[in-house]
């Protein structure tokens, strides 16, 4: 299964929901979900915002899935358009918070339980094997920073696009493009560069390669 992270950031590597690539970034990810047959997208980014994980022109592709993973099991249902357009998504969560949110949600989304990873969270090589389980070859990474640093501790993540945006935010404790308790690496974990592409919104689009155990 090939994993991609795909986000954009400020050049201080903030991100959030009130960061917005130009259309030339939002083209390049709806044709990257187009191009893939799942999404995964950690909770926090579900509660900031309001996604549906639409391709090109807006269209919501036949067939895709589209995930969230929780471990405390908090996950807003009223007014997300998510839960009223298209395939009930998937929501993995651990054992212990599954039952009363399958309960909660009904047929709303397909609640999947997770084991606990070795480093602790839950396993996202179980959640992959899953999607894998259900047709999928291949998987977009969308956020948030928790999410992202998970993948790439636990060593699933194969590549890396970032879009570069010629914004600054400057806030203390903003949420950034990878966090979590500890580095790592030692301190840093290394990419290779795939491509770099600069564009004339002022926007730097980058595509890194992610070594697995090198």
């Amino acid at each position: 299964m090939k994993v991609t992270i795909i986000a954009a950031s400020t050049i201080c590597g903030r991100i959030g929901p009130g960061l917005t690539g130009s259309p030339l970034d939002r083209g390049l990810l709806e044709r990257m979900r187009a191009a893939s047959d799942a999404s995964l997208l950690g909770a926090e980014t579900l509660r900031q915002g309001d996604p549906e994980m639409r391709g090109p022109e807006g269209v919501l592709l036949p067939h895709r899935i589209r995930g969230f993973i929780t471990e405390s099991g908090d996950i807003p249902v009223v007014g997300k358009k998510v839960f009223q357009h298209g395939e009930p998504p998937l929501i993995f969560t651990g054992s212990a918070t599954a039952a009363g949110l399958r309960h909660r949600l009904g047929a709303l989304a397909q609640v999947v339980p997770l084991p606990s990873a070795s480093g602790g969270g839950l396993s996202l090589a179980a959640a992959l094997a899953h999607l894998a389980q259900l047709g999928a070859a291949s998987v977009l990474i969308e956020g948030g920073g928790g999410l992202n640093f998970a993948c790439l501790r636990q060593g699933v993540v194969d590549e890396i696009l970032l879009t570069l945006t010629p914004k600054i935010s400057g806030a203390q404790g903003a949420p950034s493009l990878c966090g979590g308790p500890e580095p790592l690496g030692e301190p840093f974990l290394p990419l290779a560069l795939v491509s770099c592409e600069a564009a004339p919104t002022g926007e730097v689009f980058l595509k890194y390669r992610v070594g697995k155990g090198e």
